[in-house]
């Protein structure tokens, strides 16, 4: 099966030897997306819930340039400097995504790049 690159200027550019996502069919794997600002490339600085908020919007920019939305993911992981800061992302998640909600999974890591506090990937399966 053919895969599709996928790309877009409304989020980071890769900062590494990966593509932003790649689709496969229908389904469309998202890189791990840091709050980056994709205009400056700098990590935006107002807190954890500005870095959730820019991860959660550089994912939906990719997303949307494969075609779909946040109501195709399928399965999203959170990775947390702090795990302090789960309760957040969940508050902020509900404003980005509804019921059904993809499956998750939320992991405490050592570090991330650039110093970042979250870090969060995706799967999508788009409608045929």
């Amino acid at each position: 099966m053919a895969k599709t690159i996928i790309s877009t200027d409304q989020a980071p550019k890769a900062i590494g030897t990966y593509s932003q996502a790649v689709k496969v069919g229908n389904t469309v794997y998202l890189s791990g997306q840091i709050p980056l600002d994709p205009n400056t490339m700098t990590l935006v600085e107002d807190g954890i819930d500005a870095e959730i908020r820019q991860v959660f919007n550089n994912l939906l920019a990719v997303a949307e340039a494969s075609g779909g939305s946040f109501s195709n993911v399928v399965k999203l992981n959170v990775f947390l400097t702090d795990l302090a800061h789960f309760s957040r992302v969940n508050e902020l998640m509900a404003e980005y995504f509804v019921e059904p909600y993809p499956a998750r999974a939320a992991i405490g890591v050592a570090a991330l790049p650039r110093g970042a506090g979250v870090e969060m990937d995706a799967i999508l399966v788009l409608n045929d």
